[in-house]
């Protein structure tokens, strides 16, 4: 069993950062791809990030929807980072921590964002 853990949510202005975090305790991210999902208001769950294998404290540049974020990881506290910049109002969502490990896909319980105007 797989235990992922977000935290980080809040609400900022447009125009303001945020870092997610995924708390993932005796999981290493030099195996999987971990990914954000994120699901805003009346809207269907998306794919906002991938990020493949890195190893300990490599800096992981995903794959994005918009912008290019950063993730770091750091093994010592087997944490995963999502830094987002300049955000605006369609970045209100909550988000999600993923990882598939054949046949499952195990999940967070969600952060909230919320970007006002």
């Amino acid at each position: 069993q797989v235990q992922l853990v977000e935290s980080g949510g809040d609400l900022v202005q447009a125009g303001g950062s945020l870092r997610l975090s995924c708390a993932a305790p005796g999981f290493s991210f030099r195996t999987y791809t971990m990914s954000w999902y994120r699901q805003g208001p009346g809207k269907e769950p998306e794919l906002f990030a991938t990020m493949p294998p890195v190893f300990p404290g490599q800096l992981g540049y995903h794959t994005p929807v918009r912008g290019g974020f950063p993730i770091t990881e750091t093994n010592a506290r087997n944490m995963l980072y999502l830094q987002m910049n300049s955000l605006n109002p369609d970045d209100t969502a909550e988000y999600y921590c993923s990882v598939r490990i054949p046949p499952a896909r195990f999940w967070g319980q969600g952060t909230q964002v919320t970007v006002h105007a």
